[in-house]
């Protein structure tokens, strides 16, 4: 079994969307988790992470409590957030920090000051606007989250950001906003000013499935708009993308090398 001081095996490369990890599962949780520790290394105050949703993170969260992966430090430091989250209940099952809160920071005894959930009790845009405040309070609007985890759906999509979702190609100064998405309902969302003022995004991408979408994005027609994942190539330098192999088969692994 890997353990958390092992590093895993990986193949990687460069893309124009980021460097790309290819690694198993298990393997992918050690990864995440060292990703979230070298932040540490890289200042003295507080670590902003925005976590995802997902069938992915939530594995990650079972296998965090499982191994007791957060460190005191860990625990002291790190600021627990999510990048996007649906408007509805922390009790929820479709709510993304609800999950994380449940599986993870619950069972690890992480304090309440280091959980940071969006105020879902209020109305969207209202939620989003009380969000940005409490965010410029902390930590500065200047600043987004030191990681921010992301996943991919099948049209491409990432966070809340969905193809022809409003907030792409329009002027928005704040980290985070409310959007409608069509037949989905209310939303609130990191935006892509916020991705330009994150320190590091990682994109999560497992299992069988996603071959298309991956296709799509790092080898169709650059299309943000259409394909909202491509908006990270404009932050390529900072962008990392965490693969299984089952997911992998969509790219071509000799691109970039």
């Amino acid at each position: 079994m890997t353990t958390l001081e092992e590093q895993p095996d990986m193949k990687s490369f460069s893309t124009s969307l980021g460097q790309v990890h290819v690694l198993g599962k298990e393997a992918l949780f050690v990864e995440t988790m060292r990703l979230i520790k070298n932040a540490l290394k890289n200042t003295d105050g507080e670590v902003a992470v925005g976590l995802t949703g997902g069938s992915t993170p939530k594995a990650f969260y079972a296998w965090a409590a499982k191994h007791q992966a957060l460190s005191s430090e860990l625990k002291e430091r790190v600021v627990w957030s999510t990048s996007d989250e649906r408007c509805v209940p922390e009790s929820d099952d479709n709510s993304n920090f609800g999950h994380a809160n449940r599986d993870m920071l619950q069972p690890l005894d992480v304090p309440e000051l280091n959980k940071f959930p969006w105020p879902v009790e209020l109305d969207p845009e209202a939620c989003a606007d009380e969000f940005n405040h409490r965010w410029n309070e902390r930590f500065g609007p200047s600043h987004c989250f030191d990681i921010c985890f992301l996943g991919m759906g099948g049209d491409n999509h990432t966070a809340s950001l969905f193809p022809n979702c409003p907030l792409i190609g329009t002027q928005h100064h704040e980290n985070f906003a409310a959007i409608n998405w069509p037949e989905r309902g209310w939303r609130v969302t990191i935006t892509p000013e916020g991705f330009s003022r994150c320190k590091l995004i990682v994109v999560s991408v497992t299992g069988e499935g996603k071959e298309e979408a991956l296709f799509q994005a790092f080898h169709g027609e650059f299309n943000p708009r259409h394909k909202p994942i491509q908006l990270l190539k404009a932050h390529s330098h900072k962008v990392l993308w965490l693969l299984d192999p089952a997911a992998a088969t969509g790219l071509d692994l000799d691109m970039g090398v």
